[in-house]
């Protein structure tokens, strides 16, 4: 018989207006550091699905990503498209990825994989060997190349948000300061309107 694929966590497991602020292809020298400047003085927590290649170059950014209290995804070594991967493989890139997380931060969790691309193929099956969770999202509002403006981005995130839901933004891959403009007006927006910001359980 075979095993049943792991269910993709699309939501925060948190009843009423909340919120999963979810980032992908990090760590970035600037880009990162900006965000978590904003996190932090908002007083939200987030998911940062890292990019095994960005935090052999940058681990010191993983770090204070880790100090700062956030939780870390495998977002696979160079972001290839793993869909079409056999399990051995894929298991050998997510390894790769996982030493190069441990090398930064030695013996913290990384509870959550994500797909490059949201190709997921055969992965969650690999990842939950691994002892992670396979993480999708609710609302992408499309922060990659060419970024929009952060008040289009603003926009998006407003009309997109629904209670519960995780939403996938990036901090790597690219300039990512209009992404870190619309993440700071969002949360007060939110916060003020009686929302909550949590990670996925």
């Amino acid at each position: 018989m075979t095993a049943t694929p792991p269910r993709l966590v699309e939501h925060t497991g948190v009843p009423g207006p909340t919120l999963a602020l979810t980032f992908d292809d990090g760590p970035h020298p600037d880009s990162t550091p900006a965000l978590l400047d904003v996190l932090a003085r908002h007083g939200v927590r987030a998911v940062f699905c890292l990019w095994g290649e960005h935090v052999r170059q940058h681990p010191e950014v993983v770090r204070r990503t880790v100090a700062d209290g956030h939780v870390l995804g495998n977002h696979s070594l160079h972001h290839d498209d793993l869909s079409t991967w056999d399990d051995e493989r894929v298991e050998a890139d997510l390894r790769a990825t996982a030493a190069a997380i441990d090398a930064a931060v030695p013996g913290v969790a990384v509870p959550w994989f994500r797909a490059p691309f949201g190709a997921w193929g055969g992965t969650p099956q690999v990842a939950a060997r691994l002892g992670m969770r396979p993480l999708a999202w609710s609302l992408a509002v499309a922060d990659w190349d060419p970024p929009p403006a952060a008040d289009e981005l603003l926009e998006r995130l407003e009309r997109g948000v629904t209670p519960g839901g995780v939403v996938l933004l990036h901090d790597g891959g690219g300039d990512r300061s209009a992404t870190v403009e619309a993440v700071d007006r969002l949360i007060p927006r939110l916060l003020a309107a009686g929302w909550t910001f949590t990670v996925p359980a």
